[in-house]
């Protein structure tokens, strides 16, 4: 998301601004302002807080460039004006385009793709999402064990002695690898939410299944796998045709 700021003292104009640049591009419009001292006070209080401006030169109380007079603009700016004349003192500021009006899209599109090249704006933003991601799943806690009820007892039991869950009558039942069936108070679904993804597997509708439980793999008919564990289940853990492909890579990982 490109967070702009449209400095031009025509409304319509601005409206306009706005509305082709959101058909362009995926931006947020964090302010219009109309003059000079508003938009140098703004760039005062807002050092760092923006990606991109559109500027038009002439504004009611003059020449927008003495905005870079009052404050500092840390961010690149595409000068959008009716006149030619400026365009020498517009590159020796900020500028790193200057469209004349009427603008159109493809005109404006070409100053966005100049405006990603010249910062690798794409590339800064994607390294953020996935540093935030990564930050994320640093952060989830998966769960390690279950408190289950076996004869007139509660005994803990570690998600990793687990070889795979299913339910029947909506009832969740663990097989742990020694072959006591357990049950559970959770569904698959919230099993399928707790569990590390990258030890279970949801095998279809009624089974999730550990890796270090599955000893082979067969093929099955109409394209599906057949599941062969240790211990095994009394029905067939089956994988469909259409979840084949996710499951070969989730083993092979």
């Amino acid at each position: 998301m490109i967070r702009i700021l449209i400095v031009e003292d025509e409304p319509a104009i601005a409206r306009n601004l706005h509305f082709i640049l959101e058909e362009t591009a995926q931006v947020q419009l964090l302010e219009t302002l109309t003059n000079n001292e508003d938009a140098a006070n703004w760039f005062n209080e807002n050092k760092d807080n923006y990606d991109l401006v559109f500027m038009d030169i002439r504004l009611s109380d003059g020449l927008s460039f003495e905005i870079f007079n009052k404050a500092k603009v840390n961010a690149p700016v595409i000068f959008v004006t009716a006149y030619d004349e400026y365009a020498l003192t517009a590159f020796k500021t900020n500028g790193i385009d200057y469209i004349l009006k009427p603008f159109d899209k493809k005109e404006l599109q070409t100053a966005l793709d100049k405006f990603k090249a010249l910062t690798k704006f794409d590339a800064q933003r994607e390294n953020e999402n996935i540093s935030q991601v990564l930050k994320e799943l640093k952060q989830v806690q998966y769960r390690q064990s279950f408190l289950v009820h076996f004869r007139d007892k509660l005994i803990p039991i570690s998600a990793n002695d687990i070889a795979f869950f299913f339910t029947v009558n909506e009832v969740t039942h663990a097989i742990l690898y020694d072959r006591r069936k357990l049950i559970v108070d959770f569904t698959l679904e919230e099993l399928q939410q707790q569990l590390n993804p990258q030890n279970f597997f949801r095998a279809n509708r009624q089974f999730i299944v550990q890796r270090n439980a599955i000893k082979e793999v067969s093929y099955y008919f109409n394209g599906r796998l057949l599941l062969i564990t240790e211990p095994a289940p009394q029905e067939n853990m089956l994988i469909s045709k259409a979840r084949a492909s996710e499951f070969k890579m989730w083993m092979n990982k």
